[in-house]
């Protein structure tokens, strides 16, 4: 972007007039952050050019989005934010091939994902929140009582909560920015959203159809994509940045943690996860394995809530392994946009090369029943072989440290009791599954899981109005639902006379 500050009349989309040239007029790669000189990117293995933005231009979407908020009615006016947002879901839904074909580019995602994972429930999102802005209660009175030696009628007030800076992963990107600047802008904050720098091309959609097709006030939305890592880091510090909601690894999570508390500010994390699949001994595994095996390659494994521990009862182990090796045998990585296509590739050389080494340590910490390894499919692109590592102690390092990529490790247990210690056995707790024949049983086993959310024979907890979010290491807060909204208020205890 340009810096330019003087007028925030296109701050509400910082980087539209920028996305396809640079700062001083160069050309570069916001993932590697390489500049290319006198060449032309339609000639070049690159998916394109965004903005690199620099830490004043954050701090310019800052003051655009610290404006909006004190100076506009955005905050307060519900009717206004109801009709905007629902502007910008009829917009989203017209381009949605566009925004589809963005992110397969970007990402790698398979196009089959798109409708289910992707830009459907992104946009549904944005509609139940846009809803939600008219229809929630954002003040109550409570009945006359007398208190402290007065006769008094509390009033308790929802108040959005300031300005949101909002960071966000490549795995889900259209997705996982909505599930952000949706609950935030719905509730009358305002936004400054950083994508991550391997997927910033949806993000910048959002801010050109924002621009183009709604009523949106200027500074009310901000999108600064950037490869340098200071500029998360000062939408982290800013004294103007009221509230951080951030998606991403526990690492991460834990410095931004470190990095807000000189402001106190509230903080949302969404983190890593290393969930269990318990199937108990009367389950179905017919229909239990090729739900487990399929979600774990589902986007080449991508996922933060996807299970990739399975719990086999001993006495039906191996055949519970021979189910997954069939299902995982007829999975195998293609072209993302075929959409007959489950795995596509992992989204970049570092996350390949991460994959591939956890790859080779489960070589000395399991026993390998399928896969592995580079797919020799391809002659190039970060395709890797879905792989099923069995007898893996529930200690080792494949068995707690999430991988982010098509690998499901097994472990044999004996007892219930046993199977319920092992999934608790993690520093995260975000999702899980349970598989058995008696559904109220496997309901109080699920009851039994320390974790924020879990299955039970496969069924969705995925919902605009449910939850979402995890326990210890796997983050702080949650999103979608009330509950998710009302992340984004402050409240407001007022005593009145009675």
């Amino acid at each position: 972007m340009d810096g330019t500050t003087e007028s925030d009349s296109h701050m509400n989309a910082l980087l539209l007039r920028e996305s396809r040239m640079l700062i001083n007029g160069q050309l570069v790669d916001a993932t590697s952050g390489r500049v290319f000189e006198n060449i032309d990117p339609a000639t070049e293995n690159v998916i394109g050019v965004t903005a690199d933005a620099a830490i004043e231009d954050a701090d310019a979407a800052i003051g655009a989005a610290r404006r909006a908020f004190d100076s506009t009615d955005w905050s307060t006016d519900a009717e206004l934010r109801r009709r905007v947002l629902h502007q910008l879901a009829d917009a989203m839904e017209k381009h949605a091939p566009d925004l589809g074909a963005v992110v397969t580019a970007e990402a790698g995602a398979p196009i089959a994902l798109h409708d289910h994972m992707q830009i459907g429930p992104g946009i549904s999102a944005l509609r139940w929140a846009a809803d939600l802005a008219t229809t929630y209660e954002y003040e109550r009175q409570f009945p006359a009582r007398s208190a402290l030696g007065t006769e008094t009628r509390p009033i308790v007030r929802k108040e959005s909560a300031g300005v949101v800076a909002a960071i966000t992963p490549w795995n889900y990107p259209f997705y996982l920015n909505m599930t952000k600047i949706a609950p935030a802008l719905a509730a009358g904050c305002t936004v400054v959203l950083k994508p991550a720098p391997d997927t910033p091309w949806s993000a910048t959609m959002i801010g050109k159809l924002a621009v183009e097709h709604t009523d949106m006030p200027a500074g009310v939305l901000n999108i600064v994509t950037s490869s340098d890592n200071a500029v998360g880091e000062a939408l982290t510090t800013d004294p103007r940045v009221d509230v951080v909601t951030f998606t991403g690894s526990t690492a991460t999570g834990r410095r931004i943690l470190t990095a807000v508390a000189p402001t106190v500010k509230r903080t949302l994390l969404e983190l890593g996860g290393k969930s269990a699949a318990i199937v108990l001994p009367d389950a179905d595994l017919q229909a239990a394995l090729p739900y487990i095996a399929g979600s774990v390659c589902s986007h080449a494994g991508q996922g933060c809530a996807l299970t990739t521990r399975l719990l086999l009862p001993r006495s039906r182990y191996e055949e519970g392994l021979q189910l997954a090796k069939t299902v995982m045998e007829h999975l195998v990585p293609g072209d993302p946009t075929d959409p007959t296509t489950l795995i596509g590739p992992v989204v970049n050389r570092t996350q390949f090369e991460r994959v591939l080494s956890y790859m080779e340590l489960g070589r000395t910490e399991g026993r390998v029943v399928f896969g592995g390894g580079r797919s020799n499919r391809h002659e190039r692109g970060f395709f890797v072989n879905p792989m099923l590592i069995a007898d893996v102690d529930p200690g080792a390092t494949i068995a707690q440290e999430e991988i982010f990529g098509p690998v499901l490790v097994a472990i044999p247990y004996d007892t219930e009791e046993q199977a319920i210690e092992i999934a608790n056995n993690s520093l995260y707790g975000l999702s899980g599954s349970v598989f058995g024949a008696d559904v109220a049983h496997a309901v109080d086993v699920a009851r039994r899981i320390r974790t924020g959310t879990i299955a039970v024979n496969g069924a969705a907890f995925m919902s605009d109005d449910v939850p979402f979010g995890g326990y210890r290491q796997s983050g702080l807060g949650r999103e979608h639902g009330i509950e998710g909204f009302e992340e984004f208020l402050e409240t407001k205890s007022i005593g009145v006379p009675a």
